[in-house]
């Protein structure tokens, strides 16, 4: 009997609500109307029995406000906050009037999918305003220049169906929110004429975006726009009149860029030829930069904007002189710095350039760009300047090996101490003067297999010092000796201690055997779909072995001998985000992250506002140590990354908790091996 009124009353209890609802959205608009002068066309402000018929309204079959859209009516008046409960609105349009005063809040209006409005005189966005709109595809608000200063909140993020965003002239600041991978089918972004700073977000990497306007900032965004090559669908880019540097990335991947604009800024290096011949580019603009090498020669289809001010060596696309070619490809591998740019300009490496010194017939014969700070490798290129004598590379941050070409010129003197050096030192004649140390304490060693010997002393292996000779070598072995046999007693009873606590620890706890197969992974990555592609969009991973041969995976990663990619880690731990933090200490910052194959990995991150001459020895001592010490309950180095002042190291990753055990063992022997026991970790 119950059952049957409910069925029979159901009908009218949902009249009854959805008549309410209704009456409560004629309340709102009414407000509304009292809000707006002049009066829209059929609106009124004594009853909104007809709301629905009102000019600009729409509604559903039920009497819901579903859309407001009244453009280009020269409305003033502000916004009541009540609008926010017109919890069926799908479209607001009120741009190009003159509105004012404080926006209302919007939050979780779910179903709004456009919101415009544009060109007003809006004051101030209430916090929490974009939080909960999970449907709204267009958000259009720029030109309200009186807006207080505010920044884009993350809470954007929950609008994962957005497909624009247009902020132009609206009083923007700060830095651009890194949440562009909650956005996959985002189109156009235009946030130009602000205040933005900082770089550019790495979640612009893979993204849908086509119009991505940045332009004329007033303090201007700054770093490389090296993740534009991985933004494919881009159609018209607008960087200019900020402050960008590093040189222009190959935009070959691009083939639908038709405009793109990069003058005012701080670019540096050549202009990449595949630039050149992207077979869509209509507009151009490069004037007002520091780039260098040979002026670029486009299609006459194309309208270039390139005459303001560059440091071109030479016009209409000729070839640069050779020394100043070789120069211009030693800078490209430091990353192509503002001051090599500013000081070598013109196509005469003998006309004054600064870092450089010739001999009567102009001629390169000393290149001293020693205490710069620059970052990169040693380039091959040097070798192309056949008349130098003397090159200094001393106190800088290089890493990789000393080229085997350097040994093709008469050299009298080489110094590259007091930087992050490794793998052999090449076969120089004994004339030469070779600086080595202070620093570079794993240079000697191949870390490319995993082996060779250390360098014997500062200067050329031909000449040892008085330190290495015969009478001290005899002590030093002695005490060596001594060290050595302390620190193997130490590490067995540590890692004696440590299988104690493991154990009594598994004890208690279920047995893991079968999760280990799904949680703990002993490799930083396979090779997986075709042609061995893995990675992101299939692209080869950048975490393979550099000389993987043909072994398996484990074997393949022995000896900590990958260098990975900043942009990798970036990506797998969600650019270093708070939430994938899993321990401090140790000179930085344990990040868990996961591959694209679903492999886990953990990343130290050494903090470069700490990473001095102790920072950096204990790097170089933890690579050294970890790449040769092997136990089972000692998690294995899979990988380095050298990022300007930034180190960090990869491991495998280990649950259960005992990661900061394992960092704490690297770090202890890292400690002894500073303390005088190379012997130990390198032979």
């Amino acid at each position: 009997m119950v059952h049957r009124l409910l069925f029979h009353f159901l009908p009218f209890f949902l009249l009854i609500l959805l008549s309410t609802a209704a009456a409560d959205d004629g309340a709102v608009m009414l407000k509304l109307a009292s809000s707006l002068a002049p009066l829209p066309s059929g609106w009124s402000t004594k009853s909104s029995s007809d709301f629905c018929s009102w000019k600009g309204v729409g509604c559903d079959s039920s009497g819901r406000v579903t859309s407001i859209s009244l453009p280009n009516e020269d409305l003033t008046g502000n916004l009541p906050s009540e609008l926010g409960l017109l919890n069926e609105l799908q479209e607001i349009s009120l741009q190009n009037n003159k509105l004012s005063g404080d926006l209302p809040s919007l939050a979780n209006l779910s179903r709004l999918q456009s919101l415009y409005l544009d060109s007003n005189n809006f004051t101030s966005f209430p916090s929490g305003f974009f939080k909960g709109l999970t449907s709204l595809q267009t958000l259009s608000i720029g030109g309200n220049i009186n807006l207080s200063p505010w920044e884009l909140p993350t809470d954007l993020a929950d609008s994962s169906a957005l497909k624009t965003l247009d902020a132009r002239q609206s009083n923007i600041f700060g830095s651009i929110p890194d949440i562009f991978a909650s956005f996959p089918g985002i189109q156009s972004l235009r946030l130009s004429y602000n205040n933005l700073t900082g770089s550019l977000p790495w979640s612009f990497a893979n993204s849908s975006i086509q119009n991505l306007w940045l332009n004329n900032q007033q303090m201007g965004l700054t770093g490389t726009i090296d993740v534009l090559p991985s933004m494919t669908q881009l159609y018209q880019v607008w960087l200019q009149k900020n402050q960008f540097t590093g040189p222009i990335p190959d935009l070959s991947k691009c083939t639908s860029l038709f405009d793109l604009q990069l003058r005012d800024n701080q670019f540096t290096g050549e202009v990449p030829a595949s630039l050149v011949t992207l077979p869509n580019l209509v507009n151009i603009s490069l004037s007002n930069n520091k780039l260098q090498g040979p002026s670029p020669v486009f299609k006459s289809s194309v309208k270039v904007t390139n005459d303001g001010k560059n440091n071109y060596c030479t016009v209409s696309g000729k070839a640069c002189d050779v020394e100043v070619t070789a120069l211009l490809e030693i800078a490209a591998t430091l990353g192509y710095p503002s001051k090599l740019s500013d000081d070598w300009t013109g196509n005469d490496a003998c006309s004054g350039w600064n870092f450089v010194s010739c001999d009567p017939n102009k001629k390169v014969t000393t290149v001293n760009l020693g205490k710069q700070g620059f970052s990169g490798i040693i380039s091959p290129a040097f070798a192309n300047l056949t008349n130098l004598k003397n090159l200094y590379l001393n106190n800088n941050n290089l890493t990789g090996s000393i080229p085997d070409s350097l040994t093709t010129l008469a050299l009298q003197t080489l110094d590259v101490s007091n930087n992050n050096l490794s793998g052999k030192v090449p076969a120089f004649s004994s004339s030469v003067k070779l600086i080595t140390k202070p620093g570079n304490l794993l240079l000697g060693t191949d870390i490319s297999t995993g082996g060779g010997t250390p360098e014997s002393s500062a200067t050329n292996g031909g000449s040892p010092s008085a330190s290495t000779s015969p009478s001290g070598a005899g002590k030093r072995s002695g005490i060596a000796g001594g060290i050595i046999a302390g620190i193997i007693i130490a590490v067995v009873i540590f890692i004696a201690v440590l299988s104690f606590v493991l154990y009594k620890h598994n004890k208690r706890r279920p047995s893991y055997g079968d999760m280990e197969k799904d949680d703990s992974v002993q490799v930083l990555g396979k090779n997986g779909g075709p042609s061995g592609t893995n990675g992101y969009n299939g692209l080869p991973t950048e975490l393979h072995s550099q000389s993987s041969g043909g072994d398996s995976d484990r074997k393949m990663f022995e000896g900590g001998n990958v260098a990975v990619s900043i942009e990798v880690l970036r990506q797998v731990t969600n650019n270093f985000s708070e939430e994938n933090i899993i321990g401090r200490g140790g000179f930085g910052v344990v990040y868990r992250g996961e591959l694209h194959d679903g492999t886990k990995i953990a990343v130290k991150r050494m903090e470069s506002t700490v990473m001095g001459t102790k920072g950096m020895n204990e790097f170089q001592a933890e690579i050294a140590v970890l790449s040769k010490v092997r136990h089972r309950h000692l998690v294995a180095l899979l990988g380095y990354c050298v990022n300007g002042n930034e180190r960090l190291l990869v491991y495998e990753y280990m649950p259960r908790g005992t990661l900061g055990i394992i960092c704490l063992i690297g770090k202890f022997i890292a400690t002894v091996h500073l303390r005088g026991s190379k012997e130990l970790l390198l032979h």
